[in-house]
């Protein structure tokens, strides 16, 4: 039988990891992994963390399973983080997931559900691992143009044309905050202009929000999602825990489904639990109770909070620092993108070719389509980076 198998396409990040590990340079950067790092070079375990899990280690009595949505608090807990009091409670179905990759692909499985023939429209770019799911799923998939590579913006009026051609039933996946690739996020106005667009088209929206708190603030970065979730009748959100708690191989996220009336929400919520049976039974436990005990307790969610916004206002200061770089040996506002884009990524809107360049030449690892980690930074190797991007005449 496993002869019959055929070879799955190389993972290219995986790849890179390899390469950079490989590399002999002491003046190699790492720009490729999508992990937030300390100026010394580590992910660290941040000290909500550890102290919840001191409480869960000193008082948890048992390992049995929760149920096949999780723990209710976890639920509750994170539909107030990312919505607060925007939706009414009985609007809303939700389920625990395997992280914020869990979460995407239970929608997709619950699209398939409730509407096996919709076509799935991503943004081009988008997280690579959203066309593979819905690819695997056997999904229709279209794409909407988002980003510019010449300004290194949104390709706002391109955005609006594709949008305009989409069918009513179809669903189209949005980024929270923070867009993974590019860190180039829409306005409040150019939101609403993309909501009344959907609205007409008679399409459904499906948010990732992967990096809240990473870009603009915990309230601000959740305000597009709270915004479309109030102008739908029905809005799927997956939500992930893995960068804002630094969870990451805790797997820890959410699905949440806004319906439009307490018996579709019971119906979906059924069905969502149905699909956490069929996939894996029950969730992952452990992340989602640290994320409850920090965030139903004041104490350690202020200090969270504030670590995290260390962790934002560090990434906003190497954008501006190597901006800042760039514009000197430049002499030109070609680069000032950089500071402009939020959360961990930014996309070069380079070749690969120059991008190869950049490792082969330069020691500098980021992904073929000139993604960058803006966390993989310090304040070493952001000059090294700048001069390479130069020299490398990008």
């Amino acid at each position: 039988m496993f002869a019959n198998l055929t070879a799955q396409p190389a993972d290219k990040i995986l790849a890179l990891v390899a390469a950079f590990r490989a590399d002999p340079r002491e003046t190699k950067v790492d720009l490729g992994v999508g992990v937030y790092k300390d100026a010394s070079g580590n992910t660290p375990v941040m000290r909500a963390v550890k102290e919840a899990e001191r409480r869960i280690h000193a008082d948890q009595t048992t390992k049995a399973y929760t149920g096949l949505a999780g723990d209710p608090a976890f639920a509750d807990a994170m539909i107030d983080l990312v919505l607060g009091d925007t939706i009414a409670r009985d609007k809303i179905a939700a389920v625990a997931t395997p992280g914020g990759t869990g979460a995407i692909r239970q929608g997709l499985e619950l699209i398939k559900l409730a509407a096996p023939d919709a076509t799935i429209w991503l943004s081009a770019p988008t997280w690579p691992n959203h066309p593979s799911i819905v690819k695997y799923l056997g999904m229709n998939m279209a794409e909407y143009r988002y980003f510019d590579s010449a300004t290194r913006g949104v390709d706002f009026d391109g955005m609006l044309a594709d949008l305009a051609r989409v069918p009513a039933g179809d669903v189209v996946l949005l980024h929270g905050c923070c867009h993974n690739p590019t860190g180039a996020n829409l306005t409040a106005a150019q939101l609403e202009k993309v909501i009344a667009l959907i609205k007409s088209q008679g399409a459904v929206p499906f948010i990732d929000i992967a990096y809240q708190g990473f870009g603009d603030g915990l309230t601000e970065d959740a305000q597009a999602t709270r915004t479309v979730a109030q102008s739908f009748d029905n809005v799927l959100i997956a939500a992930s825990c893995s960068k804002n708690f630094g969870v990451y191989r805790e797997r820890t996220g959410i699905l949440m489904g806004v319906c439009k009336t307490a018996d579709e929400t019971a119906l979906a919520q059924q069905n969502m639990a149905f699909l956490n049976r069929q996939n894996y039974s029950f969730p992952p436990d452990h992340g989602a109770r640290v994320v409850t005990t920090i965030l139903t307790d004041p104490a350690l969610r202020a200090d969270w909070e504030a670590e995290l916004e260390e962790v934002r206002r560090g990434m906003l200061d190497l954008r501006q620092m190597l901006a800042d770089e760039l514009r000197r040996l430049t002499n030109s506002d070609r680069f000032d993108f950089l500071a402009d884009h939020r959360g961990m990524f930014s996309r070069l809107g380079t070749t690969p070719d120059l991008v190869e360049k950049l490792r082969a030449d330069h020691g500098i690892y980021m992904v073929s389509d000139s993604r960058m980690n803006i966390a993989g930074l310090n304040k070493t190797s952001v000059p090294i980076l700048a001069k390479a991007i130069v020299d490398a005449g990008i």
